[in-house]
């Protein structure tokens, strides 16, 4: 790794007394009481000294500026997986001549990581791994002295970032059934052109290809025929990501979910040759990526879902930016369906033309703890009417079971395709 992949991150540090200023206090503290008990003066010229140690406190040199280092700054894994990091810090002297050592250094990691030391000298590096996608910080606490020992101070700083990127299970998502545009892929279509399924034999007309002629018909039949077959065709792909906030409960753990969906259907589209893009929604702030295909696309899109790398773009707004969705594309969205700004911006999607798909990750009530049966069925009946009035103005909301997979869940999407004339 070069410098390039160092971080360094300057540490705010809360001073205090040190043990050896506590001890020459005490010893100061226990003179006095003796000279004032006994009445032997001497015992104050005793701790005069000591006393005149602490009064230099104003004349040592500065406290030193401790600078935390990290490499690399950031690292990206998948869950269970694990990663070294490697930390250390030094003494920050650019400020000019400084009083102190560091005297400690201790690396922690956030709940939900497991953090293993593998080395402490010269650096010390650690192991982490997450079973839970997510950014997860690792904390750096420094201990160090200064203005002669008579100060110690300690601080935190967050020294680098662990992005753990979900897990995608290796099955195939099916796409809704809608009319593609006409571009060469390979989704098998309805619609007469390239390709090699078969679809029908019809005379043959000027301009046919010759290549197209089939010869056993046109020999039984006295006049040339050909084969028509079906067209295959390519995709645009954009997964809409909720972020907003959700309420504690059932519905913030139903979330864990939204990533391993959308990174199944990005894997699967890019898989079958498609290009697949990003819209992060939520919070006022909305992350996007553009549609493209290939493996790095992958990763740009768990990037941009994260936050962790600065390849995507930014908006404002509570709607899914034009340019991050192509002519046409089929937008796929996960979300527990409880903001309605989110709903919103679903309709708005298809009355831009797209063919728009939700899939509901929340799995039954959002209400946590023990409450009435009747709580339960109500909320049954609300969200059924909700995926009714959705599907009238052309957005299909689909339910995704804990007990099933996502491809599953979405072969319950109803075809939209309009019917084709020969």
């Amino acid at each position: 790794m070069t410098d390039a992949d160092v971080v360094h991150s300057p540490v705010r540090i809360r001073w205090r007394a040190s043990s050896l200023s506590r001890a020459i206090a005490t010893c100061i503290g226990v003179a006095v009481v003796c000279a004032l008990l006994t009445g032997r003066w001497e015992l104050v010229v005793f701790a005069a000294p000591m006393f005149g140690v602490l009064c230099s406190l104003a004349w040592q040199r500065p406290a030193p500026a401790v600078v935390v280092h990290a490499r690399p700054a950031v690292q990206r894994c998948f869950e269970s997986e694990q990663v070294r990091v490697s930390v250390w810090a030094d003494l920050d002297t650019g400020t000019g001549t400084v009083d102190g050592d560091v005297i400690g250094l201790e690396c922690t990691a956030p709940v939900g990581m497991e953090l293993e030391i593998v080395e402490t000298e010269p650096v010390s590096t650690v192991a982490v791994a997450a079973t839970r996608w997510g950014r997860y910080p690792v904390l750096a606490t420094v201990r160090v002295l200064g203005r002669g020992g008579l100060l110690e101070g300690a601080g935190t700083v967050e020294a680098a970032e662990v992005f753990v990127f979900p897990v995608a299970p290796p099955q195939s998502t099916p796409l809704p059934r809608i009319d593609l545009l006409d571009r060469l892929g390979t989704h098998l279509t309805r619609h007469i052109g390239p390709g090699v399924e078969y679809a029908d034999i019809r005379p043959y007309v000027p301009g046919d290809q010759l290549r197209t002629v089939n010869w056993p018909v046109s020999a039984r039949r006295g006049t040339l025929h050909i084969t028509e077959r079906l067209t295959d065709r390519a995709a645009d792909v954009v997964v809409l990501f909720d972020t907003y906030p959700q309420p504690p409960g059932p519905a913030t753990a139903a979330t864990e979910r939204t990533a391993r969906g959308a990174a199944q259907v990005v894997q699967s589209a890019l898989r079958y040759g498609d290009r697949a893009g990003l819209v992060a929604l939520g919070s006022r702030t909305t992350r996007w990526l553009g549609a493209d295909i290939g493996q790095r696309q992958f990763y740009r899109i768990l990037d941009t879902m994260l936050g962790a790398a600065d390849t995507y773009e930014t908006a404002t707004g509570t709607l899914a930016p034009r340019p991050a969705l192509p002519t046409g594309a089929i937008v796929v969205a996960f979300s527990t369906m409880l903001d309605t700004e989110f709903a919103l911006a679903l309709i708005d999607l298809r009355k831009r033309g797209h063919a728009v798909v939700a899939i509901d990750v929340l799995e039954g009530s959002p209400i946590e703890g023990a409450h009435d049966p009747l709580v339960d069925r109500m909320w049954a009946m609300q969200r059924s009417f909700m995926y009714r009035d959705m599907a009238t103005v052309g957005v299909d909301i689909v339910a995704w079971p804990g007990e099933s997979t996502l491809d599953q869940a979405m072969a319950a999407v109803p075809d939209r395709r309009r019917s084709v004339r020969r």
